[in-house]
């Protein structure tokens, strides 16, 4: 009884989002109310768990998440994004400019948020298309396969990180696996895919076209580069000392705070604001605004993120998430093979892929706690099956299609395939670790 229970609270939630139109942060807080009443939960008691979901969820990320924005936004408004893509493209060349505009989308992709990475990224796609009368598709594809692998399955993107507290894992290894699983999935889902795609027709619309500022002095290539990676470069190097530093030594101490994502991001964010800022002679009133818009970016994010873990909670606190681990561990179902699949079940049916990691995750957090998988494999897991199958109901596939102005079969085609490649990949990449790991 249970268990259906759970099932229709999650298609409430679809029909909520999907049918309604409803916001999904209410759609949330609707749903996890329900659920706790219909659990059996004392009234009393739904309302202060829900606030106990939001405040644990939202306690680890908040700063981390902000941060990240902040950095991001700076990257784009300071001219650093467009002085990386156009480097790669100079030390490519024109007959591997695929590749450059692919690794162009991943460089940027990681401090970028996914919505800025897309509206950035899009129109330097369209001046390489018209320059070297290249296919747009066949060019473009690449480049979003690889913002949409960032997205996620890397911190500081909101959703792995929301991930990795929920299944309380290491922020600095989640992101050495996440990259380790990222670059095949992108080599195959973006040029080896992209292949097929040559002779779909595509042309952009006027009014995507973004009005680049020529006047604006870019920053240089080594500074765009750094600081846009460097988040990347400090949680891998703590993550690497603190495996090798004496256990209950000062130096052990030090590093689990240097390692922090939260001091990492602060510290990051600090660096930029001089390296990418003051120094491109920006006054710190500017540089302030620049942060200040780019929490707006993200605030319907956070909200879907708080949302979910009220329900979490809520199926916590009703002891029904540990019963539902129970029946669905006599399955005969690998544990990361089913947090990919209820991930992508999800994902087909509301669309987010933010929605569908986070719910996902609240069905899977037993599992973490009996040590049954690694939790760092199981966001990645979740991570590859939210990005499964994106159809009509995801903002994605539509600005897709009307930024390459294609049909709604060619989307279905090149776009929809593309991320279902990803999906595919990633969990193909998590077992693969899975298996060098525990052997």
């Amino acid at each position: 009884m249970a268990f259906l229970i759970v099932i229709v609270c999650i298609l409430l939630l679809m029909v909520l989002v999907t049918l309604a139109k409803c916001n999904v942060f209410v759609a949330f807080l609707i749903v996890s109310a329900l659920a706790g009443w219909w659990l059996g939960m004392p009234l009393q008691s739904i309302t202060g768990a829900m606030q106990k979901g939001i405040g644990d969820t939202m306690g680890g990320l908040l700063i981390i998440i902000i941060l990240g924005a902040m950095l991001g936004k700076l990257v784009a408004e300071s001219g650093a994004a467009r002085q990386i893509a156009q480097t790669l493209i100079r030390l490519f060349g024109t007959r591997y400019i695929q590749w450059a505009l692919l690794v162009a989308g991943f460089v940027i992709g990681i401090p970028l948020y996914y919505g800025v990475g897309f509206v950035l990224l899009v129109p330097l796609i369209f001046s390489v298309v018209y320059q070297y009368k290249l296919p747009a598709v066949y060019i473009g594809l690449p480049t979003l396969a690889a913002l949409s692998v960032t997205h996620g399955f890397l911190p500081p993107h909101p959703s792995p990180v929301a991930l990795v507290t929920q299944f309380h894992a290491n922020m600095g290894l989640t992101l050495v696996y996440g990259l380790i699983v990222a670059v095949p999935a992108i080599i195959v889902a973006g040029p080896l895919f992209a292949r097929y795609l040559k002779k779909i027709p595509a042309s952009p619309s006027p009014l995507f076209q973004a009005q680049e500022n020529q006047a604006q002095q870019l920053p240089g290539a080594f500074n765009s580069f750094f600081t846009a990676l460097l988040p990347v470069l400090l949680l891998v190097i703590t993550t690497g000392l603190l495996h090798a530093a004496p256990a209950n030594s000062q130096l052990y101490g030090f590093l689990s705070f240097a390692g922090d994502a939260s001091v990492v991001m602060l510290c990051c964010l600090l660096i930029a604001t001089f390296s990418l800022g003051i120094a491109q002679r920006k006054s710190l009133k500017d540089i302030m605004n620049i942060y200040a818009e780019s929490v707006k970016d993200i605030a319907m994010v956070m909200l879907i993120i708080a949302g979910s873990g009220a329900l979490k909670e809520v199926l916590a606190n009703s002891g029904v998430s540990a019963r539902i681990a129970m029946a669905m561990s006599s399955w005969h179902i690998p544990v990361l093979v089913l947090g990919w699949l209820m991930a992508a079940v999800i994902r087909a049916s509301i669309g987010s892929a933010t929605v569908a990691g986070l719910t996902a995750a609240g069905m899977m957090a037993p599992f973490i706690a009996t040590g049954q998988v690694d939790p760092n494999l199981m966001v990645l897991s979740v991570g590859a099956g939210s990005l499964m199958f994106s159809h009509v109901n995801d903002a994605g596939f539509w600005m897709f299609k009307e930024y390459f102005n294609i049909s709604i079969k060619d989307t279905f085609l090149s776009w929809s395939v593309m991320e279902t490649i990803v999906g595919i990949m990633g969990l193909l990449g998590v077992l693969a670790l899975n298996a060098l790991i525990t052997h």
